[in-house]
């Protein structure tokens, strides 16, 4: 029999396999799906893990329970059933535990499960709660947890795997109704590895395809981040709806069929397993003008990340902390550009001026967000930041009806400008937008994330114009005191993404992510 691993009782390698598919950029169709008793498999798995509790690693058993289907069809969701996943702890853990003062305890447990079919594989994220359970004054203790988990959709012919992974343990004192007097017990999440003696390396259930049925290679299909319940735009149709109207219904096909310019990767960009594409447009204001400019559909190719441990940040008894960063560019006929667009004002209250304009990208495009998730009720908050200098360049003018030529170099003298939260971080001159999501176990995300979209929202300083006119006629003073200011307020709705290599296609259960010829499905729709 092979030795347990070693686990040392401060590693966060586990945790980190584990949240790292909290922004795994794999998206697929997360359809729950039904089946009879007749055609499940039952899993019964009692496993050794090794948890590195802050006394050192003990030895401990998670036994983990579910039904899966006898088979499984290409292209068709399902989701393991009655997941529960009980950990089985040595009397030396308890002892520990009992030492806090402490009477009961709840757990919750972050379990990742690798899926593979043929050579690809994705990883899911089971996540459950226990209700309070009495410390022992001696001996172990089971702590039993249950919670619904990601739906997975196999894309090929192959059978499909599941294999439990290392295991995040979270500890709180009291019952969940907050009577307990909320103190901590004194112990981070534990990280559990599983054993190298396991049976089968952690095997849980092999769910064969049914024969005679066609597909693909593309992998299967992993969570969308942070959560247990489907990404908008993933679900069925009908969870769909009543939600914010940010996202309009659109068809699959070329970008050529609809009102927005092409976006996707290609032979010079080729996508990587996390590259991303979505569309985003809103309105941005301008003070001087009191009018709002709107900024129509734009591309923005993404370079997608997996969420890290922050740096020099020590582990948080109380939630689990997360980073993540990723780089992006807007993309219009391969220039980091948006599309020209159109705006109309009364310059000076009386004199309409008609401005073509483009914001072009200087420097990188940085997404920077943080996921907060509670141990105690799972409940999960995502902060983000989009870092990104743009100048405006005007490329063609009207006053009052009077075509005005501003020639080919008219534009702000630099980036557009808000105020830097950090600026010892990030200095420079570049628009910063924030947005907020918020999600419930079991429950949408409601806001904004990377994978999901959403509304993002900023305020900037518009430079003065330079450049601007030509045969010696200098417009600068005109497009400066018309538009160059402070406290400019801008609003972003960013769609659902689309992963190029692993797409989600419209079906009648399932709204699309990518078009049939991998471009972002969703187009928002701006939002004042």
């Amino acid at each position: 029999m092979r030795a347990p691993r070693t686990v040392t009782p401060r590693s966060r390698r586990a945790r980190a396999a584990l949240t790292a598919t909290a922004a795994f950029v794999v998206l697929a169709a997360l359809v729950p799906a039904t089946a009879s008793a007749a055609d499940t498999q039952e899993v019964d798995a009692a496993l050794p893990y090794v948890c590195a509790f802050p006394s050192g690693p003990v030895p401990a058993t998670v036994r983990i329970s579910a039904e899966f289907p006898q088979h499984m069809r290409a292209g068709e969701a399902f989701s393991p059933a009655g997941v529960t996943t009980a950990v089985e702890l040595p009397a030396e853990a308890v002892a520990g535990l009992a030492g806090s003062d402490v009477t009961e305890v709840r757990a919750v447990t972050a379990l990742a499960v690798a899926v593979a079919q043929d050579a690809a594989t994705a990883t899911a994220l089971w996540r459950g709660g226990s209700d309070p359970a009495a410390l022992p004054e001696s001996g172990p203790l089971t702590l039993t947890t249950t919670g619904d988990v990601p739906s997975v959709t196999g894309q090929g012919d192959g059978d499909l795997t599941f294999t439990a992974g290392d295991l995040v343990l979270g500890l709180t004192p009291g019952p969940a109704d907050g009577s307990g007097d909320g103190e901590a017990t004194g112990i981070p999440a534990v990280d559990c590895a599983l054993a190298e003696d396991a049976p089968d390396d952690g095997l849980l259930v092999t769910v064969p395809a049914a024969p005679g049925l066609p597909g693909t290679s593309a992998p299967p299909s992993a969570p969308a981040p942070g959560g247990t319940s489907p990404a908008p735009g993933s679900g069925p149709r009908e969870r769909q709806e009543g939600r914010s109207g940010g996202t309009a219904e659109s068809v699959p096909g070329a970008a050529a069929d609809r009102d927005v310019p092409p976006c996707r990767y290609g032979e010079d960009n080729p996508p990587t397993p996390l590259s991303i594409n979505a569309y985003v447009t809103g309105y941005a204001n301008v003070k001087k003008q009191k009018a709002a400019s709107y900024l129509p559909p734009s591309c923005v190719l993404i370079d997608g990340g997996e969420f890290q441990f922050p740096v020099d940040e020590p582990p948080d008894p109380e939630r689990l902390v997360m980073v993540l960063t990723t780089y992006g560019r807007f993309d219009y006929q391969g220039r980091p550009e948006t599309p020209p667009y159109d705006s109309t004002f009364l310059s000076f209250d009386f004199t309409p001026v008609k401005a073509t304009m483009v914001l072009k990208q200087i420097g990188p495009m940085r997404i920077d967000a943080r996921m907060e998730m509670s141990y105690s009720d799972l409940f999960t908050t995502t902060v983000t930041h989009v870092r990104v200098p743009l100048i405006a360049q005007v490329t063609a003018l009207e006053v009052n009806g009077v075509p005005l030529d501003v020639g080919p170099s008219c534009r702000t003298e630099k980036s557009l400008t808000s105020v830097e939260p950090d600026p010892a971080t990030f200095p420079g001159d570049h628009v910063v937008l924030y947005g907020k999501a918020e999600q419930a176990i079991g429950e949408d995300v409601v806001g904004y994330t990377l994978l999901t979209g959403g509304p993002l929202a900023g305020e900037v300083t518009i430079p003065a114009f330079t450049g601007c006119g030509t045969g010696g006629e200098d417009l600068d003073p005109l497009l400066t005191a018309s538009v160059s200011g402070p406290g400019n307020h801008i609003k972003q709705v960013q769609g659902q993404t689309c992963t190029p290599l692993v797409p989600v296609f419209e079906t009648p259960e399932t709204r699309g992510q990518c078009t049939e010829d991998l471009q972002p499905f969703q187009i928002p729709v701006a939002e004042r």
